[in-house]
């Protein structure tokens, strides 16, 4: 069954199909009753319903495909990597040194570490390359595959599309990121011992705590490739090639870490996308610090909010042929 058949499936589903009227769909009527009350909530109620249906169609597809599932295959075989290459390093005798990302150093003691490890490992480069590689052909992909137009009939318009194209990258992020917690938790386990946890500020937490601490920084971690998910989106509807889209969203991903690791430009850096990811390592601190972990969510709900609003303004006024 192709895209189109799949949403255009959803729609009759509704009780609404693709009509002859403009991309942004045909808007429902008053209905047979002509009153204005009831009617009115009838017609927002089937909004609501073709919105979900619209999102459901999208992340099926979205986690069917192939290539997804490779992206989730490679995230979750770094950390069990990471965690091979410190078993056999320190059964080698050299007792887990503090080369390679932060936090390795004490995988050896607390297998819960590893988390920690492989977030900070994965969230510079393998993470957002997965995301960039999602929202750069959530629109043009579309276009190149000639499947735009069909979206684009009612009942889904402009801005839902848009919308839930988002929204579909927004739970990649969070699954790549539970994938990514949830392969180190379980390779972790499996290779080194458990046990509390000892903070960056030398405070001992229970285990449990530890766990939790590490699931809000897998949640923090997923909230901090929001902003670079709405300027992936952005520029899938610059093109209508999807190949184009993603290689510009993962350049520019690349170009921006080379800024962030030049000192003389220290000046812009703390508003480049990437500059705060890291702060999550302060969630480890007893007592948190939030201010890093604070700095870094405004920044990516800015940055959501402009590139968010340009690409809305590109899908909706662009003219679609394809």
């Amino acid at each position: 069954m192709s895209r189109a058949d799949v949403d255009a499936g959803a729609g009759a589903g509704a009780g609404v199909g693709p009509g002859p009227e403009s991309s942004r769909g045909p808007e429902p009527g008053p209905g047979p009753g002509g009153a204005a009350g009831a009617p009115g909530a009838e017609v927002r109620g089937r909004r609501l319903l073709w919105t979900f249906g619209l999102l459901r169609s999208e992340l099926t597809v979205t986690f069917r495909r192939w290539r997804t599932l490779a992206l989730l295959g490679v995230l979750a075989a770094v950390p069990a990597l990471i965690g091979i290459a410190v078993k056999i390093e320190t059964g080698g005798g050299g007792g887990g040194g503090g080369h390679g990302p932060a936090f390795v150093g004490q995988v050896t003691n607390n297998g819960l570490f590893l988390v920690f490890a492989a977030l900070a490992a994965t969230l510079p480069v393998f993470l957002p390359m997965a995301v960039g590689v999602i929202a750069g052909d959530a629109i043009a992909g579309e276009a190149n595959g000639g499947t735009l137009r069909y979206l684009l009939v009612a009942p889904a318009g402009r801005t839902r599309l848009l919308l839930v194209k988002y929204a579909s990258t927004l739970a990649f992020c969070l699954v790549a990121t539970v994938v990514v917690a949830g392969s180190a938790l379980a390779v972790g386990a499996l290779l080194f011992p458990l046990g509390d946890v000892t903070t960056i500020s030398g405070v001992r937490i229970s285990f449990g705590d530890g766990v939790a601490r590490a699931g809000l920084i897998a949640l923090v971690v997923a909230a901090s490739l929001i902003g670079f998910a709405a300027l992936g989106l952005f520029i899938s509807t610059l093109t209508n090639s999807g190949i184009a889209a993603m290689a510009a969203t993962v350049g520019l991903l690349i170009t921006v870490q080379i800024l962030d690791a030049i000192p003389q430009l220290h000046a812009v850096q703390p508003y480049l996308f990437s500059h705060h990811w890291l702060s999550f390592a302060d969630l480890l601190r007893e007592p948190v610090l939030w201010d890093g972990v604070t700095e870094n969510l405004g920044l990516q709900a800015l940055y959501a909010a402009v590139f968010g609003s340009a690409a809305w303004a590109r899908l909706t006024t662009r003219d679609i042929t394809t």
